[in-house]
This record gives structure tokens, sequence and C-alpha cells, in this order.
């Protein structure tokens, strides 16, 4: 096995991936993925607290000046141009997430009219609900670490133009639902099935900003009425799933519930405890069967990666929630199932251990997904920055 230490393979990595996408040096035409690029934000500003050197924190603000500049605008092969929000080059510069923010695919939308082709929809462009939640938890951290309220304004102009484009109604008298995937105006949907777990992360990360929003004298927007429709919605829905990349995020979610309740900024009992349920009952799942057994070629890192950064939250979580059980046992959310997951953390070092071989980064399957691979395999090394609120 060729590995080298992870105190030196994650400024390796963030260092090739700020090249590889035309962040750093300046000049270099951008190539921005937003999922991608709100994991970097948070990796930078993660390697700037831990070395304290201002490049690191400089890299972190031009990748947001660079995604809202490329992906808060229409693409070059498209007919229209500017702010996708439709506002002026003035008050798009104010505003750059008012209108969305594109996922970043080459291939460009499906067009109006043109009949769907699953297989096609995959590499095409357009607004994901997940991609921009993810995007919404990076603008907070930046606004975190550098105690800037402009980027939280602009987390929450997203999160409000986010609700207001993706959610609807199916019937009178029904709760609201998610639409996964919208074109890049937001005119439409192009996949109106829901995300899983759309709900959920929309639920956290609005409490997230909401809570933000009110710790300031700033005139922020109100996301109160997203909050309670997603409420609504998080109340009969399912959370289990076998998909490691999901398990990673329903880790992450409950570590950000706990964090939010001991804050006093949520107070949905029960949720808690059926997230972590159903993170056990996923990485049972996940350990019984031989997912890490076969070669790098049958296996894809970002997935499994999403794991991992989520196992690294665990503690977190446990230490929350034992330090204030009284608080959690009084809101009905005082999760059962915590400690069994200390038994599964080991999982995330073997990933880690796997996906840190150079010769496993040799195989088809990282090249492939190199940007979303090195970045994430960063995150999961240094997780401080993207799993704090």
């Amino acid at each position: 096995m060729n590995q080298i230490r992870s105190s030196d393979l994650v400024p390796r990595l963030m260092r090739e991936f700020a090249y590889r996408t035309g962040l750093d040096p300046v000049g270099k035409a951008p190539r921005r993925y937003l999922w991608t690029d709100a994991f970097a934000v948070c990796n930078f500003l993660e390697l700037h607290r831990q070395t304290g050197e201002a490049s690191w924190r400089e890299l972190s603000l031009r990748l947001v000046n660079q995604v809202h500049h490329t992906l808060g605008r229409h693409r070059a092969d498209d007919p229209r141009s500017g702010w996708i929000s439709g506002l002026n080059e003035t008050e798009g510069e104010l505003h750059p997430t008012s209108g969305g923010l594109r996922i970043g695919k080459q291939e460009n939308e499906r067009r109006p009219g043109e009949p769907p082709d699953e297989r096609r929809e995959w590499g095409r462009d357009g607004q994901y609900y997940h991609y921009l939640t993810k995007w919404m938890h990076a603008l907070h951290r930046v606004s975190r670490v550098t105690g800037d309220r402009t980027y939280d304004k602009w987390a929450l102009e997203l999160a409000q133009t986010t609700h207001e484009r993706f959610s609807y109604r199916p019937s009178w008298g029904v709760a609201k639902r998610l639409y996964w995937k919208m074109s890049i105006d937001l005119s439409r949907p192009l996949v109106s099935s829901m995300g899983q777990h759309d709900p959920l992360d929309g639920l956290v990360t609005y409490s997230e900003l909401q809570a933000a929003a009110g710790q300031g004298t700033t005139s922020l927007p109100d996301l109160q009425a997203g909050i309670t429709e997603l409420a609504v919605l998080c109340r009969d829905q399912e959370w289990g799933t076998d998909d490691p990349l999901g398990i990673g995020g329903l880790l992450f979610d409950a570590s950000r519930v706990a964090q939010l309740t001991v804050a006093g900024c949520f107070g949905i009992g029960g949720l808690l405890e059926k997230v972590v349920d159903a993170a056990l009952a996923g990485l049972e799942l996940y350990e019984e069967g031989t997912v890490l057994e076969p070669p790098a070629e049958h296996r894809l890192a970002f997935r499994e990666l999403g794991l991992s950064i989520g196992l690294h939250s665990v503690r977190q979580l446990q230490s929350l929630v034992q330090d204030h059980s009284a608080l959690f046992e009084q809101k009905g959310s005082l999760p059962a199932g915590l400690a069994a997951l200390t038994g599964y953390l080991p999982i995330g070092e073997r990933i880690e251990s796997f996906w840190m071989d150079e010769t496993n980064q040799r195989a088809a399957s990282w090249t492939g997904h190199r940007e979303i691979n090195m970045v994430m395999l960063a995150t999961s090394l240094a997780p401080g920055g993207f799993i704090i609120i």
C-alpha cells in the first residue's frame, strides 16, 4: 500500500483541486461544480483554521466569488445571458444567489417540450435542491469564520428562493412536496420526484440559517414559513437507506440537529431519534454487504467518503447528547441507539485508508470523478470545517 500522511495529503489535494478547476492561479478559465465547491469552501476554511495561513481563507472567498459569477449566470452555450435571476448587473452583484445556482453539468438543460431521457438527465445542467442546501451551509461557514454577515444574507436569499421554487402542493389539503431537479431559471421541474432526504436536509439547513439570522440586527429573510412546511413534510417520512452517501448525510444532519437543539434553535421532538435509528439501520445493512471488498474499479469513492464524513460527526453528536441529556429527554429527542454508532466508526477508517492508497487513485472510478473524490477525501481527513455549524 502506497499511502502518505493525511496531514500532508489534505493541503496537497486542495492545492491540486484549485489548480485543476481554475481557482489558482488567477486567470485560468474556471470549471465550477456546485456540490464539490461547497465541500471545497469548507476545506479551505479548515486549512486556514489549522495553519493560520491567510492564503487558504483567500481561496475560500475566491471560490465563493467564482461560483456565484459562473453558476449564478447563464452558460456560454445558452442564448440567454447575465444573471439567471434576471437581475441587472448591479443588482445581481448584490444578490448573486437570488435566482439559485446552476449545478455545473457539462451538457445544457433539457429544452422545454423535449421528452425526458433518464440516462442523459444525469449529465445535464439545471438546479438540484440538495446541492443548493450544501451551498447554503458553505456560505454560512464563511460567514462564521470571517464575521461578514453578507454571506449569511446570500445563504438566506438562496434558501428563500429555493423553497419558493422547489416546493409545491400536489393537491389542495396535501402537504407540500419538493421537486428534485429544476430548470436553470427555476421556471419548470426537470425531475418531479422528491429526493428521499431532501426535506430533512432542507429543514435542518433552513433552521441553521434562521438561527444565524436571529443573532444579528441586520434585516435578513425569514425562513420560518419554510421551516414549518418542511417540518410537516418530515413528520411521516422514512429515512432508511443502504446508500453510503445517504447514511453519511443522515449522520451529518443528526449532528446539526443536536448542535441546534443545544443552542435552543430546534424544537421538533422525536426527529433526532428517527434519524439516528435510520442511520443505524443503514449502517447495519451496509456492513452486512460486501461493498468494501471489491477493487477500486467497482467502487465510487465520493459516495463512500460521504459516509466516512458523516461518521466523523458521531463523536460530536454523542458528546452533545451526553452533556445535555436532560435537555434532549425533555424535548423527546434522546436517541436510544446513539451508543451503538460507535461500533461502526472503523468503517470510516477503512474507507479513508482505501482511498488514500495511491494505487486505488489510479483506478478509472477515481480518475473519472477526480475533483469530487479529491475534495471529499480531504473533507473526510479534515472534517471540522464542514461538520461544525
